[in-house]
């Protein structure tokens, strides 16, 4: 009887062990596919980060993580401001408020790549800054300059439109304070990045009709193109998305 258990037992066994081998030998799908990049988890505003292997998807509130006139006084990041702005107009507050009910979803290529056909860029959000809060392109409204808008940025250069969205048009000066002016402020919907006005110590030159150029950067050794924030028009992007852009909602 015993010598019978025991026949009865090893080819259980003996297929446990093979079942358990033939796991082992299979490729995790989701770790290589659902790998991100560590320039990735620079944007220390999102609330989450995920990669499906084709696009990266990026959850934002969108709200500033610096201080902003345009808070609620009621808010804990709430400052008065007066005196100037950019390029040293005399601030002007806008009626609007930041809303604090905002949830981005921003769903970008993993690897971007030159576009065919340039997209003109869309007024609201472009892409998004290291912080969560959304890039807007360089118009007031449709083809309408920043001239009278720019007296309304707030003391970090931005400010919220009709429905209470913060972003940025220009420089997003709270970053190029805190992580330098070289440093990666975000990305645009195409997926390339945007860094700071300077390479080298230098203000940036050189930028084509994208407001971009092809080098190597800090996170990319290889190079990569990229584009500038910078203080004049285009600011940030200039005739439309250099790559194909992904999508943004709220």
């Amino acid at each position: 009887m015993r010598i019978k258990s025991l026949l009865t037992i090893v080819p259980i066994v003996t297929g446990l062990l093979l079942l358990n081998c033939s796991n082992s030998d299979t490729p995790n799908a989701s770790i290589d596919t659902n790998a991100i990049p560590d320039v990735y988890k620079k944007i220390y505003g999102a609330t989450s980060i995920t990669s499906d292997g084709t696009f990266i998807t990026i959850k934002s509130n969108g709200q500033p993580d610096h201080k902003s006139v345009y808070y609620a006084t009621t808010n804990a990041k709430y400052e008065a401001f007066s005196g100037t702005t950019f390029g040293n107009t005399t601030f002007k507050k806008n009626p609007n408020t930041i809303n604090s009910s905002l949830a981005f979803v921003y769903k970008i290529p993993l690897h971007p790549v030159m576009a065919s056909t340039h997209a003109s860029t869309p007024l609201g959000a472009i892409g998004v800054a290291v912080n969560g809060v959304p890039f807007f392109n360089q118009y007031a409204g449709p083809n309408q300059p920043l001239t009278n808008e720019i007296t309304s940025f707030d003391q970090y250069w931005g400010h919220p439109q009709a429905t209470g969205i913060y972003h940025y048009h220009v420089e997003p000066t709270y970053l190029t304070q805190s992580k330098g002016k070289e440093a990666l402020m975000g990305f645009l919907l195409d997926g390339f990045p945007v860094y700071g006005p300077e390479e080298k110590g230098l203000a940036v030159s050189g930028l084509d009709a994208y407001h971009g150029h092809v080098g190597v950067t800090a996170d990319y050794p290889n190079g990569i193109y990229h584009y500038h924030v910078t203080n004049t028009d285009p600011y940030i992007n200039g005739s439309g998305f250099y790559g194909t852009a992904g999508t943004v909602s709220n």
